[in-house]
């Protein structure tokens, strides 16, 4: 977590979420600084960023390529330091934008995008990347299987000379997270990955306390989304 922020001017929901950070990280043994809150900024206007930005956090995420074009040129050229990630969907046809604006992609999901991702790494300003694992293995949810993250890492790493940070995962709403968070950890060890991008408002402490890197708070910082 950022040291620079300025205690008189963060805003009541973000000096609560991190001290629940600190709490958490605390009682596990992990250091103050081993994870980032990401502030889910999806549907919400630049005013309601801004009090964030001006209390000094510099770690964003959005849903959509186009919502980002819309909202965060402003907003970088009137503050500096700011950390991009694209949370949601990736379609093939917004790669070139999305590779243009977002500093961190946590959805890679598919051989095609991966292939496409491929043909631009050499470009300047190349983001970061996760791959989202389907740890439920939902139908109706995008993301690697967890059967088939090994060799999804392989061609990705192997055969396409991609970088991938970490591993993401969205648990099932409708079973606990922890085994969820437990598993996603396992299968980054397998592959030798250390980041871990998992846990969100409702559950962003169990996360936490099973090694996230990173956590995705949206409602808990911002209120009930638009």
């Amino acid at each position: 977590m950022s040291a620079d922020l300025s205690e008189a001017k963060i805003p009541p929901r973000l000096a609560d979420i991190r001290a629940r950070m600190e709490t958490v990280l605390l009682e596990n043994g992990r250091a103050l600084d081993a994870a980032q809150l990401l502030a889910i900024s999806k549907t919400k206007p630049i005013e309601a960023i801004t009090p964030l930005l001006d209390a000094g956090h510099r770690q964003f995420g959005e849903n959509r390529v186009q919502e980002a074009q819309d909202k965060w040129p402003d907003l970088r050229a009137h503050y500096d330091a700011i950390e991009l990630h694209l949370v949601g969907p990736l379609q093939t046809n917004k790669l070139k934008e999305a590779v243009a604006q977002f500093d961190v992609i946590q959805t890679l999901d598919r051989e095609k995008l991966a292939r496409k991702l491929a043909g631009l790494k050499d470009e300047s300003g190349f983001p970061r990347l996760f791959i989202q694992v389907n740890t439920g293995d939902e139908p109706q949810k995008s993301g690697v299987s967890p059967a088939g993250l090994a060799a999804f890492y392989d061609l990705c790493t192997q055969e396409l000379g991609l970088r991938i940070a970490g591993l993401m995962c969205l648990p099932p709403q409708d079973e606990p997270a922890a085994a969820h968070f437990v598993l996603l950890g396992k299968l980054a060890a397998q592959v030798g990955l250390a980041e871990l991008s998992m846990g969100m408002s409702g559950d962003f402490e169990t996360a936490l306390a099973l090694g996230a890197t990173h956590i995705r708070v949206g409602t808990a910082l911002f209120g009930a989304r638009d």
